[in-house]
């Protein structure tokens, strides 16, 4: 009697290892699963022993599936057992060497290794086959190798570039945030007559922020204590809540020329 099938299968390929073709697929459980029949029939190995063997062992068990396949040559599709594919060198550590032929005991060492990174990355990748003298290959100095070479470093530069423009993002508005915070309390303290109004002092903020912001854009670190250093040096302050009122107008323009110098635009955001 036919057992029902326990995973439905999504995507199915034929995936070339060591000359064999093996049938992988990936299944609605998200995982990837190989032909228990295919890999016997590679190996020289009793499917049907193996078979019995994989179901008394309580973690292969669990990665041992029927699911209907595409046999080539077959007309239709078949029930066959499928075990996952991080499961491969668990079986083959088991498989008994004495009772493999001499000229597979190699072969079966390298399926250990190799197979079920394989097996995975047809379906990450679009890897179809496996290739030993692929790392040799990257050695040579050929054309395709140099934009193999030059493709795999753009990419991780790009995500490099990502992560690090979402780190500014995220302190940029933790910055923000504190400065809010120092705002309420400082704005107690000043003195109107004196210092800037706390509306005044807000527009100042404000300007920092975006100059911090566009400066950290082009030197890709964290500019917000250089901006307000540099203001603090420039009008003999510790605080921008203590600028003198009388020199507002003087440090918005300040403020408002080391923009435009830094991103090249007239259009002041504050």
């Amino acid at each position: 009697m036919t057992n029902s099938p326990e995973i439905v299968v999504l995507e199915q390929k034929s995936v070339f290892f060591l000359n064999d073709e093996l049938i992988a697929v990936r299944a609605d459980d998200k995982q990837v699963y190989v032909s228990l029949r295919h890999l016997c029939q590679a190996l020289g190995l009793n499917r049907q022993g193996q078979m019995q063997r994989i179901r008394r062992h309580v973690v292969l068990s669990e990665g041992y599936k029927n699911a209907e396949v595409e046999i080539p040559n077959a007309g239709h599709p078949q029930q066959a057992g499928m075990l996952r594919v991080d499961l491969v060198p668990m079986w083959l550590s088991g498989v008994d060497v004495r009772r493999v032929k001499e000229d597979i005991k190699d072969k079966l060492v390298q399926y250990q290794k190799e197979s079920a990174k394989v097996l995975w990355e047809a379906f990450q990748e679009g890897r179809l086959t496996a290739d030993p003298t692929f790392d040799e290959l990257l050695r040579t100095d050929s054309e395709a190798v140099q934009a193999y070479k030059m493709l795999q470093a753009l990419v991780k530069l790009a995500r490099n570039q990502i992560l690090l423009e979402a780190q500014l993002e995220t302190h940029a508005s933790q910055l923000a945030d504190h400065e809010i915070r120092l705002e309420q309390v400082e704005s107690t303290l000043g003195d109107p007559g004196r210092h800037v109004t706390p509306d005044q002092a807000s527009q100042i903020s404000q300007a920092v922020k975006a100059i911090a912001i566009a400066l950290g854009k082009q030197t890709r670190k964290n500019e917000f204590g250089a901006v307000y250093g540099e203001m603090y040096r420039k009008f003999g302050i510790t605080s921008y809540k203590l600028l003198p009122a009388a020199k507002f107008q003087t440090a918005m323009t300040w403020l408002a020329d080391w923009f435009e110098e830094i991103t090249g635009s007239k259009s002041i955001p504050f």
